[in-house]
């Protein structure tokens, strides 16, 4: 009897001993299985930071290089328009040096200067910019600027009577008002036709 119960210790021993082996090989499957995922999880970890790393180095290299190109049109965006300016001051000058050595008379060193002008304002057409109607049409703050009044009884009270200065539109924004005389009715007139006054 000592023998079957040592004999089924033995076997409940074993058993136990199997169990735990079966235990402990599930538990180091499970470890194993645990250390291939985190490897493959740092793995993907450390794509993600280096694509994070050269996203951010090309965004900052965009970056600059924007700002080099912005820096660049700031420094650089009127020189088409200086390039034709240059050409107008070209013929400004040869105009006053034939004028000054007496190869012109009156007459043609002012139709060259016609020229220029006419060369200057087509150049301004083509860049947007034109010159404001002003004369005989009613005073607009918008498009005038009133440096003087002076009566008229032939015409309605604000319209513009002479421009002074022109004033130029760049496309539709006005970048220069008008300076103009602006038409007001004379005090006697008010007197006279009160009807009118109110």
């Amino acid at each position: 009897m000592n023998k079957n119960h040592e004999h089924n210790q033995k076997e409940q021993e074993e058993t136990k001993e199997k169990a735990h082996n079966a235990e402990v090989q599930k538990k180091d499957q499970v470890c194993a299985s645990a250390q291939d995922l985190l490897k493959q999880k740092q793995a993907e970890y450390d794509a993600l930071w280096d694509k994070y790393l050269r996203t951010c180095a090309d965004f900052d290299n965009t970056r600059k290089r924007l700002e080099k190109e912005k820096q660049d049109l700031v420094r650089y965006a009127n020189e088409e328009i200086l390039l034709e300016l240059l050409n107008i001051l070209d013929d400004l000058e040869r105009t006053v040096s034939l004028s000054q050595e007496g190869h012109q008379d009156l007459s043609v060193f002012l139709k060259g200067v016609e020229m220029i002008l006419a060369h200057l304002y087509e150049m301004l057409k083509e860049h947007g910019i034109k010159p404001l109607e002003a004369e005989g049409k009613i005073f607009d703050p918008h498009f005038h600027e009133a440096l003087m009044q002076v009566e008229n009884k032939d015409l309605p009270e604000h319209t513009v009577v002479e421009e002074l200065q022109k004033g130029y539109l760049l496309n539709d924004r006005v970048i220069r008002t008008s300076k103009v005389k602006v038409s007001k009715k004379s005090p006697h007139a008010a007197e006279q036709n009160p009807e009118q006054s109110s």
